[in-house]
């Protein structure tokens, strides 16, 4: 299974830092004090930081980081990036504007609207409520909600969209463009237990891949049926705050901090009014910074959340009817190789004006990550800058968006 991931836990934290961490634990008890530990040794963390960049030949990729997102100004590029490898931040910046009519520039600590990149966090979410015997992913949606008109839709199905359901966008159009309402996802979930008649589904469950937002709607709906929380709520009890994302919120939260450094969405030149469908999370609806989206990566590759094994099931490749580089696993977008093994893991985003990619090799611990709060294609041209990582060429085709 994958023997290229076996190395995956701990390598984005230098060693010596947890020498450190664990040097200053065991002083602390040996003078029988537990409000006093010694500080970590500066000095020691920044020779670390120095090999590190050394081995990884940071100063000269980041300058061949430079020249690529040169261009992509040039070709309309609005948003912030952020490349890091070995827990070193090789490059990262910010450029263009927040929001144009009040010419606020985007800033490091801007927040962004995640679009499809949210999934991750929803399946992440599942995974974890998995583990904890609160969901069981071989269950079906009917298990939760019996008046679900839709057989054998499991868990699993959903979180690699295998279940062949029908698109709520489309479905419920006329009815929220009639009503003039704002749906939340428990209301998506009586909606298509009351249609008549119960709209036609696509395929049977587990027989064909057919990427869908209607899956990650209903598992966020599951989450919230299971924890008895709103999304959001437990979104940030348990998933963003124990990975340290204080900067990390769902569009439906109270709290108005997401409204400090938020950006605005941008597209074909004007503004995008909010969507009926705004308020539906799970599929969409995170806000995240450059810097919260290193700490959920850090989170992934450490097994922060959820044990090792799980993670795994999550980057397995799920989709076999089309054998190709491009596969899905729980949540997660993946590159393979010839022999169907996952060589990256990855997932793009496009909602309303915004577009976003977060792409990592847990093999060479890169991630690169772009956020752009008006539409431009060149986020998802990432090849250059993974060739750039690797010192050479790579399978990779100049679009990484899966459509």
């Amino acid at each position: 299974m994958m023997k290229s991931f076996k190395s995956f836990p701990f390598q984005s934290l230098p060693f010596i830092l947890l020498f450190f961490i664990s040097f200053s634990f065991i002083a602390c008890q040996n003078n029988g004090s537990t409000s006093e530990t010694k500080p970590i040794d500066s000095v020691a963390l920044k020779k670390e930081e120095a090999r590190i960049k050394k081995e990884i030949n940071a100063d000269k990729k980041a300058a061949l980081i430079e020249q690529i997102i040169q261009q992509k100004l040039k070709e309309g590029f609005n948003g912030n990036i952020l490349v890091a490898q070995k827990g070193v931040i090789i490059y990262q910046n910010a450029f263009g504007f927040a929001n144009f009519e009040d010419t606020l520039r985007n800033n490091l600590q801007s927040k962004f609207q995640l679009a499809s990149l949210s999934k991750t966090f929803t399946a992440v979410a599942v995974m974890k409520l998995a583990e904890q015997g609160k969901l069981g992913l071989d269950f079906t949606v009917k298990d939760y909600y019996p008046n679900f008109p839709y057989d054998g839709i499991t868990i699993r199905s959903l979180l690699c969209h295998r279940s062949g359901l029908p698109f709520y966008q489309y479905t419920f159009d006329k009815t929220v463009r009639q009503s003039k309402v704002y749906p939340t996802n428990q209301e998506i979930m009586t909606w298509f237990a009351n249609a008549q008649p119960t709209p036609s589904r696509f395929n049977l469950p587990d027989h064909y891949f057919g990427y869908n937002n209607t899956n990650f709607a209903i598992l966020a709906a599951l989450v919230e049926k299971v924890t008895n929380k709103s999304f959001e709520a437990y979104m940030r009890e348990s998933i963003f705050l124990p990975s340290g994302m204080k900067n990390t919120f769902v569009v439906t939260t109270k709290n108005d901090s997401i409204n400090i450094n938020r950006t605005i969405g941008y597209q074909y030149g004007r503004r995008v009014a909010k969507d009926y469908y705004d308020d539906i999370t799970g599929d969409k609806g995170v806000y995240s910074t450059l810097g919260d989206l290193l700490l959920w990566y850090k989170a992934l590759r450490n097994n922060t959340l959820i044990s090792k094994e799980s993670f795994r099931e999550m980057i397995m490749p799920r989709s076999f009817e089309f054998p190709g580089l491009r596969n899905y696993g729980y949540g997660f977008r993946l590159w393979v190789n010839a022999k169907q093994q996952t060589d990256y893991v990855y997932h793009t985003g496009w909602w309303k004006g915004y577009n976003t990619i977060m792409f990592f090799d847990p093999r060479e611990d890169f991630v690169i990550i772009l956020l752009s709060n008006r539409y431009n294609r060149t986020v998802y041209n990432i090849k250059q800058l993974i060739e750039v990582m690797h010192g050479g060429s790579s399978t990779m085709e100049e679009s990484i968006l899966d459509e």
